[in-house]
Order: structure tokens, then C-alpha cells, then sequence
């Protein structure tokens, strides 16, 4: 932004301590560090808001050819009459629809253990606890 070179800077020292004084330098120094940083500061908060304009107007202007692309297609593809969906059947009774499925009798599909260790007896396989030699 400012191109100061190293004899540039130098100078304003020489002017700095003259004109201030070597007293009163480190608070004067300190004044311009907190000048500096307001500005900055300030700057910084322009441009996020700048930021946020041209966001909202990139925003704008999407949803505005958005708008205008979902007309096209629309037009060119109207929607089709689709007949109404059929209802759910209701559950067989209120008292089953309230019963966990933790609490309900195991199916036909998942018998309980004691049904297959005996379909498992009845077809001369080695019993799980016991050894494979008995």
C-alpha cells in the first residue's frame, strides 16, 4: 500500500526525535500504534459489511435464475395427474400397537433356543455343551 523505503523511514525518525523529543516518544509511538489499529479496525469492519451486501445480491440474483429455470422446466414437463395415495392398514389391534417390541412373543421366524436345540436333537447333531465324541 505505502512503499517506504529504509531512508524514508530513517528520516521520519530523525524528525520524530526532534520535533517530539526522546522523552515523550515511546507515548507518542504508543498514540499512533492505537490510531493505526482503530483504523484498521474500521476498515476491517467496512469491508466485512461491503462483504455482506454482495453476498446477499449474488444470493438475489441465483435465486432469480433458479426461479426462472424451475418455470422453464415446469412448463416444459407439467407435472402429471398421479392418483392419491392408498392409506397404511390400521394396526390389527390398539392393544398390540401399544406393546413394546422387547415384550412380544418371538415369531415363527426367530424361534426361541429350546425349539432349536430340539430340532437340532431330532437331527443326531452333537449338542453345542457337550463333546463331539458322546
Amino acid at each position: 500500500m505505502f512503499d517506504i523505503g529504509s531512508s524514508e523511514l530513517l528520516l521520519i525518525v530523525i524528525v520524530a526525535v526532534v520535533v517530539i523529543g526522546p522523552k515523550d516518544l515511546p507515548r507518542a509511538l504508543y498514540k499512533v500504534g492505537q490510531i493505526v489499529g482503530k483504523a484498521r479496525g474500521m476498515a476491517r469492519h467496512f469491508r466485512t459489511g461491503i462483504d455482506a451486501m454482495v453476498r446477499e445480491v449474488e444470493l438475489e440474483e441465483l435465486e432469480k435464475k433458479w426461479a426462472e429455470q424451475n418455470r422453464r422446466i415446469m412448463e416444459e414437463h407439467p407435472p402429471e395427474a398421479t392418483a392419491p395415495m392408498e392409506p397404511l392398514p390400521p394396526p390389527a389391534s390398539p392393544a398390540e400397537a401399544a406393546v413394546p417390541a422387547e415384550e412380544k412373543p418371538a415369531s415363527a421366524a426367530h424361534p426361541a433356543p429350546a425349539v432349536v436345540e430340539e430340532e437340532a436333537a431330532s437331527m443326531d447333531m452333537p449338542d453345542r455343551k457337550g463333546d463331539a465324541a458322546a
